[in-house]
């Protein structure tokens, strides 16, 4: 096993590092940036000052106390659509669709009113405006056109899957590209119709049940789903990155003044 003490390690990347059970003391991590980490498990004990965690937190101790409870509270309470985004019926995926679309158009307005390169630009290494876009139609392709409809292929060119899946046999990944809000906004559109069609038609008897497995290999893989996962997967992904697009264009915002 390795053995880094003393050592001067700034400014290293680590990618695809497998760093269980290791051991940290007296380390400085001061302006390190962690992204798709798995902190399972993890125990940190000593200063921690002006830390910025953002993921899904299940559980997270601070001085003996979990705040995770807190934090949902906060967030739902900053948030009061937040809280419809884990519908139990039907009923409640056709209204939580509603708001996001509703939410999603206030966003997009905001985005047009910036200079278009701006939006190919990443802020911290996070995806730009116009790859966050790209990656719904991903998003609605894999787990609705696919798993739930039954496409076995049904992506576009411009389909963005997250960083850290594999690459699959015929889904697309092309981050050279740069295509103009406009033209990924149509496949939006498209995108948003169909998941709008299909909840249109959803009984609480079909999200109670199973999805048919592809049998063309893909993402997801060819095997039976919880149609519950598929259709809340695309609420999630909805939700979740429209706040980080949100976030990115506050900061591209501020450089404009």
């Amino acid at each position: 096993m390795a053995d880094f003490t003393q050592e001067n390690l700034s400014g290293s990347r680590f990618e695809d590092v497998y760093l269980t059970g290791a051991r940290f003391h007296d380390v400085d991590l001061s302006n390190a940036r962690f992204r798709l980490v798995d902190l399972s498990g993890v125990v940190v004990r000593g200063a921690l000052v002006d830390l910025e965690l953002d993921g899904w937190i299940r559980k997270l101790v601070v001085n003996g106390v979990d705040v995770a409870p807190l934090i949902e509270a906060e967030l739902n309470r900053r948030y009061p659509d937040r809280a419809k985004m884990r519908p139990a019926d039907a009923a409640g995926y056709r209204e939580a669709w509603d708001i996001l679309e509703r939410l999603w158009a206030g966003t997009v307005e905001r985005a047009r009113r910036l200079d278009p390169d701006l939006l190919h630009e990443q802020v911290d290494e996070e995806w730009s405006f116009i790859e966050t876009q790209r990656h719904l139609v991903f998003a609605t392709d894999a787990w609705v056109r696919r798993a739930f409809l039954g496409d076995p292929s049904p992506w576009h060119p411009l389909d963005l899957p997250h960083d850290d899946m594999p690459d699959s046999p015929g889904v697309p990944r092309d981050r050279t590209v740069r295509p103009s809000l406009d033209e990924v906004l149509v496949l939006r559109a498209e995108r948003q119709a169909t998941v709008r069609e299909v909840l249109a038609k959803l009984t609480d008897e079909q999200l109670a049940g199973t999805t048919t497995p592809v049998e063309k290999p893909g993402y997801p893989e060819s095997e039976s789903f919880p149609v519950k996962r598929c259709l809340g997967a695309v609420l999630s992904e909805e939700w979740e990155h429209r706040l980080y697009a949100e976030r990115d264009l506050a900061v591209l915002e501020a450089r404009t003044t």
